[in-house]
């Protein structure tokens, strides 16, 4: 089933490209005529495809503030009210310090995990070179475990850590692509379920609808994943509202930390086990 899906995922993602694929690729590109040669615009108009980053970095001294919310899962029906009964919250703050460096902190109510991450920009996407690259680096810290339950416990071993490489490419203004080779490494872990490193593929796009709306979708693949977890596969709708890009969504991954997302997905599509949320990102 999960192997159809990834299948079913990635003809989606390409085949949108080869619909656009016969358009003249510079008289669709957003550019920035000031660089030579010439840069093209943002791949993506949020920070995420739809839980997955983008290769969008903030601009130099932008601030954006993140509200996120996952709900429960909807297969209980109306007695959890689809899910909104057991919401969980991200909040956070992103800062562009230069125009290819940017940092943010968050805090998720799921396990109570502080975030802290960078995300800088290695190369842009410009008629001479096809693709964009951003690096991506974070450190979480789960600070639910009661330390009085375990004595022996360290503050390292709370922590986790992932490293992604994105890699997107803007092909026309209604058609962007990402791949995003994905390393988490987890401190605390519980070995009966999961590996503490795992190596995750993920892969997303966007399509343009209209000036304001836009398709998302995105499916990653985790080689070390056990069978307790599913592989995460998410849609989501942008709207672009004045100051700030609000994102429905729809997800088998409750968490919204960057290691939870990738690697404790729970929910089962095919059974009707997925949950509804949104990102809202106001820009300052």
């Amino acid at each position: 089933m999960g192997k159809l899906i990834a299948i079913c995922c990635f003809v989606f993602l390409f085949g949108i490209v080869s619909v656009q694929g016969q358009d003249d690729l510079l008289s669709e590109l957003d550019s920035v005529a000031q660089e030579n040669p010439v840069r093209v615009s943002a791949a993506f108009k949020a920070l995420q495809i739809v839980t997955l980053q983008s290769t969008k970095l903030a601009a130099k001294g932008d601030f954006y503030f993140v509200v996120s919310h996952r709900f429960g899962t909807v297969k209980n029906g109306i007695s959890e009210f689809f899910g909104l009964d057991n919401a969980t919250t991200k909040l956070g703050g992103v800062y562009g310090v230069t125009d290819w460096l940017s940092v943010a902190v968050s805090r998720h109510t799921l396990l109570k995990t502080y975030e802290v991450s960078g995300k800088y920009r290695l190369v842009g996407q410009t008629e001479d070179f096809p693709v964009t690259i951003v690096g991506h680096s974070v450190i979480g810290a789960n600070s639910f475990i009661d330390a009085d339950d375990y004595p022996k416990m360290e503050f390292s071993d709370r922590l986790s850590y992932v490293n992604q490489l994105l890699i997107s490419r803007k092909f026309s203004s209604n058609v962007s692509l990402e791949v995003a080779p994905s390393y988490v490494h987890k401190n605390l872990y519980n070995p009966a379920i999961e590996n503490d490193k795992q190596f995750v593929l993920g892969a997303g796009g966007r399509c343009k609808l209209s000036n304001r709306l836009s398709l998302n979708l995105e499916y990653a693949y985790n080689f070390d994943k056990p069978d307790f977890y599913s592989q995460p596969l998410s849609v989501g709708l942008d709207i672009e509202t004045g100051g700030h890009v609000f994102q429905l969504i729809f997800t088998n991954s409750q968490a919204m930390t960057e290691s939870g997302y990738l690697t404790n997905a729970t929910g089962d599509w095919g059974e009707g086990d997925f949950f509804f949320g949104f990102n809202l990102y106001r820009v300052f």
